[in-house]
């Protein structure tokens, strides 16, 4: 079971950012062999979602307010522990998320930036692509909304 736990940035504490900087780099920068800028000013101004197994941070987002990152509400830096993916610890993050945007923003239609490798995961939580794919850090996107 993932304990989910919902932090501004500023109450996160040192360890916690260390943790959440740690899993992202491992998986996103390490795993996908992709070297791109990660701390990129934004965590300040969004809400960090963080999910727990046994006290151990494997699967982590940062969700925003409309109008911050895009018109609509939205989540991104979807992460999860590569060993950590068996337990469909995606879903429950994800859910999590979206649960968070509609208690602390009021708002029911997110859009996100989704690697097209996981589009039919996001599917499966009720999102459609929107537009064209395009390459972010050489990794093919597509946008993806929720209503």
């Amino acid at each position: 079971m993932l304990k989910i736990i919902t932090k501004r940035f500023n109450e996160l504490t040192t360890q916690e950012l260390y943790n959440i900087l740690q899993l992202r780099s491992e998986v996103f920068v390490v795993e996908q062999d992709c070297v791109y800028q990660d701390i990129d000013g934004k965590d300040q101004k969004a809400l960090h979602i963080l999910g727990y197994d046994n006290n151990v941070l494997v699967a982590y987002t940062r969700i925003f307010k409309p109008g911050y990152y895009f018109e609509e509400a939205s989540i991104g830096r979807v992460v999860v522990q590569q060993k950590a993916r068996k337990f469909k610890y995606g879903y429950a993050i994800m859910e999590a998320s979206i649960e968070a945007i509609k208690t602390h923003y009021s708002e029911t239609t997110i859009r996100i930036s989704a690697q097209l490798y996981l589009k039919q995961f996001y599917n499966n939580l009720s999102f459609i692509e929107v537009g064209e794919e395009y390459l972010e850090d050489n990794i093919p996107h597509i946008n993806m909304i929720k209503s």
